[in-house]
């Protein structure tokens, strides 16, 4: 298992890297509308559809997200979108995860099926952007999540029921508990402080959404590096929620040793827009 996950993140790594630094970004935006269109391939399945209304499912996002790319959407202002958007990751997430898993098969398929549809357009929309405000900047967005899953981890594993006897969601994901997303907000402030410095020793082709924050106030940082944390763990439980919901493990096969792409990008797919709206808000 550990040999596939090393291999299937190599073969990923060497075909998004590249795509992300190449001076147009047409390669890199289409190898994400390409997994995006995955995504929502398993999203069909997730919500019991069939074969052929998954595969019109991922039909209809890569549709969606083409139009876009082809109305020029990449390269408007549209802060409204994310404001709005990350207003309804919070709302969403909230009464998702507060209802439970049974509540989640209470709600209509077809309002499960399009608002899911609408949340991976909008991920593929806040990454287009995020790229062309820079590098830096998506970079920092992604680091944030990275470092909020493995700083939960291991201090989950140390720390775990040690404050908190209860977990954090018994019925949705037993393994996570409240110290380690405590210490995955810790790790993910504290990196944010080292991206901060580092944008201020070098100079690099845009602001991270860290220093983006830094310079709003200290108020911005310590709330914005948060909220995104917090975000960051809804994502994760969310998915986590559905697929039991599923009675699945993975989202699907489609990763070797990894799972399914909605299992990979899960914590991003609200992360990325809230990013976005925090950046319209702090420099505005």
């Amino acid at each position: 298992m550990l040999r596939q996950r090393v291999v299937t993140a190599l073969i990923l790594l060497a075909l998004l890297l590249p795509a992300l630094f190449y001076t147009d970004p047409t390669p890199f935006l289409f190898l994400i509308l390409v997994f995006l269109a995955a995504g929502a391939w398993e999203w069909g399945r997730l919500n019991q559809l069939s074969q052929s209304n998954s595969l019109l499912t991922a039909m209809i996002c890569l549709t969606l997200c083409g139009v876009t790319w082809g109305a020029g959407g990449v390269s408007k202002e549209v802060g409204f979108l994310w404001v709005s958007g990350g207003i309804a990751w919070v709302i969403a997430g909230s009464v998702v995860l507060s209802r439970g898993v049974a509540g989640w098969g209470r709600i209509p398929s077809a309002l499960r099926w399009l608002v899911g549809v609408v949340f991976l357009w909008l991920a593929w929309l806040a990454v287009a952007q995020a790229r062309s405000v820079g590098h830096n900047f998506l970079l920092s967005v992604l680091a944030l999540v990275w470092v909020a899953d493995v700083g939960a981890y291991f201090f989950g594993r140390a720390l775990g029921g040690r404050f908190v006897k209860g977990k954090l969601a018994p019925s949705i994901s037993p393994g996570k508990s409240w110290e380690g997303v405590w210490g995955g907000m810790l790790c993910v402030f504290l990196f944010g402080v080292g991206w901060v410095w580092v944008d201020q020793t070098f100079v690099l082709d845009s602001p991270s959404l860290f220093s983006q924050l830094y310079r709003a106030g200290i108020p911005w940082f310590v709330g914005g590096t948060i909220l995104l944390a917090a975000m960051s763990v809804v994502g994760d439980l969310v998915e986590s929620l559905v697929k039991r919901n599923a009675q699945v493990k993975d989202s699907s096969a489609l990763l070797p040793g990894h799972g399914g792409v909605l299992d990979r990008i899960d914590a991003i797919l609200p992360t990325l827009p809230l990013a976005l709206m925090l950046s319209v808000l702090t420099n505005s």
